[in-house]
């Protein structure tokens, strides 16, 4: 009796705390829901372009302008070392209030801006998602280092949704107005990162193998899901002209799929709460039968880290090498950072181009509304996320498949979507614009792992605000330089200053140029998974043996959260 009594306040403290933890996901998930404005640039560009005559490169150069926003993220990186979840978050949401609230005051025609003045805006709202992905993705990546893919696939997914769940609702609510939509980016993400604030936080990692595959279960059931929210959607853009009853049910069942995995903390903390059952006896043992195989584990971390010392001591040391903690210096020095980043470069510098000139794509292939379009480029786009993070997780604990395999794989299905959408067959735009959200999604979702897992976690931040910086390097070459100059060698000049171009050909040199770019970030991709091989092969090794491979840094950060709660354990144990 003595035992149950002394443990039970402890195993109560570890269930408030997990539960805390996962109810921090579901307010991560809320983020990413809403932290993808940046891709809704199509669903008013339209608007932007009439109302202040613009020409395709002066349009374009505005999406370029929201995509150097994305530049500004290395502060957002810095800051993730230096300062709380809590607080980058509402950075975030406040820069994105006034930038895209700028935005809706042009667009409603409440006030008048100049070109310049509008670019600083437009940088503004792309900035803002910097600070919420940067908050969240870093933060959940550390408290479920275990279980990076799904987390990634997840996140980043809802990222890719995002699009899709803006669109939808304005059209439901709104029939599409432009004014009303930048009013939704405006003011929703604020609202959402004031709730994120309160929960969201580092929490100390799994310390079992027990913990992590129940981590991963929980996952299944985030996407599972996840896939019901992308499967609804996908069904209402099928609809044709809904009436307003219907769209009002719409939303309204779209806002509980949104608030249902709050499910998971809940049925999490009743299943775990302490009390008179087997629960308890399991959280009290289980450690127990873990602690000599912890304190071999650790006597072996302590020999490297004694030779690690000496190596110093002796004035020598050790450059670190793939797939071990990287300082920023160091792994920008590699030559595998620049293959990753050039390769990433070829895959969403090309993806975004589609997105932001999606508009008059589609009327230049003669279509008036290509909202449709854009809401399949995000909803395809989450199904590559989200399934690209599990399967690339399935593929390492079966046979260390390197992850940069699937980037490799993508690369090249997205090049074939760019010839048939230059080829403009019956269709291609609707092939195009899934092709290139599958693709779009599974680099973004492979990258944030692959990063972490080369260089390490405890530069993570700015690591991935770095190869962030692709979206605007991107946004500018292919973008407001390729596609802005060849669609106006294209077009024609249109009373007021603007330009328009119809026809398959306005685009059709634009779509090869990148089709052989892909080509490139293929070769580079094949290049990155062989160098990267041996890091897979030690991952597999360690999950296969039941153990997480964890870089040295990381390791010596979770000693505490592991191994020593063990012997705490045991000790209070032996007293009893």
């Amino acid at each position: 009796m003595g035992l149950f009594e002394r443990s039970s306040p402890s195993a109560s403290s570890t269930t408030i705390a997990t539960t805390l933890k996962w109810l921090g996901f579901v307010t991560a998930v809320w983020v990413q829901c809403i932290s993808g404005n940046n891709y809704t640039f199509s669903d008013y560009s339209d608007a932007l372009k009439s109302l202040m005559n613009l020409t395709q490169v002066q349009l374009n150069n505005l999406s370029v302008a929201k995509d150097v926003g994305k530049a500004f993220g290395l502060l957002a990186g810095l800051a993730s070392d230096k300062l709380p979840t809590w607080l980058i978050l509402l950075i975030g949401s406040v820069e994105g209030l006034v930038g895209y609230g700028a935005q809706w005051l042009v667009v409603s025609e409440k006030i008048t801006l100049s070109y310049w003045k509008m670019c600083i805006f437009m940088c503004m709202g792309g900035n803002s998602t910097t600070w919420m992905n940067t908050a969240v993705l870093v933060t959940c990546i550390r408290n479920f280092r275990t279980n990076r893919g799904p987390v990634s696939g997840i996140l980043k997914g809802y990222v890719g949704l995002s699009t899709a769940i803006f669109t939808d609702l304005c059209t439901a609510l709104f029939s599409d107005d432009a004014a009303s939509f930048l009013f939704m980016l405006a003011v929703i993400p604020l609202g959402v990162c004031v709730i994120a604030a309160f929960f969201l936080h580092e929490s100390p990692p799994a310390a079992t193998s027990t913990e992590e595959q129940e981590e991963s279960r929980y996952f299944w059931v985030f996407n599972a899901l996840a896939v019901v929210v992308a499967v609804y959607l996908l069904a209402y853009d099928f609809i044709p002209s809904p009436s307003t009853v219907f769209s009002l049910a719409f939303a309204a069942i779209m806002l509980v799929l949104l608030a249902s995995p709050l499910a998971i903390p809940v049925y999490y903390f009743f299943k775990n709460r302490s009390g008179p059952g087997g629960d308890v006896e399991r959280q009290v043992r289980e450690p127990l039968l873990l602690v000599e195989e912890e304190e071999k584990a650790t006597e072996s971390r302590g020999k490297e880290d004694d030779l690690a010392t000496e190596e110093e001591v002796a004035g020598v040391k050790k450059k670190p090498v793939i797939g071990e903690e990287h300082t920023i210096m160091e792994a920008l020095r590699t030559v595998d950072f620049w293959i990753l980043f050039v390769s990433f470069l070829c895959g969403v510098g090309t993806g975004l181009t589609v997105m932001n000139n999606m508009g008059q794509i589609g009327l230049a292939l003669g279509y008036s509304d290509v909202s449709i379009f854009v809401s399949l480029t995000s909803i395809w786009g989450f199904f590559g996320r989200i399934i690209s993070g599990i399967v690339s997780e399935y593929f390492i604990k079966k046979a260390g498949t390197p992850r940069p395999l699937w980037n490799a794989a993508a690369q090249v299905v997205m090049a074939v979507g760019y010839i048939l959408m230059a080829l403009a067959v019956p269709g291609s735009l609707y092939i195009g614009s899934i092709v290139v959200g599958i693709c779009y999604g599974i680099r973004l979702a492979i990258t944030v792992p692959t990063a972490s897992e080369l260089f390490g976690l405890k530069y993570y931040g700015l690591i991935y605000n770095i190869l962030i910086l692709n979206l605007p390097i991107g946004s500018f070459l292919f973008s407001g330089l390729l596609a802005g100059l060849l669609y106006d060698m294209e077009a024609t000049t249109t009373a007021g200053g603007g330009d328009t171009c119809v026809g398959a050909h306005c685009y059709r040199l634009v779509f090869v140029v990148m089709a052989v770019a892909c080509i490139v970030g293929f070769a580079l991709d094949i290049l990155l998974s062989i160098r990267s091989k041996d890091v897979y092969d030690k991952i597999f090794a360690s999950k296969k043996s039941n153990k997480s491979y964890l870089p040295s840094n990381d390791r010596t950060s979770m000693k505490m959260t592991g191994t020593e709660e063990c012997k705490d354990q045991k000790d209070r144990n032996l007293e009893d």
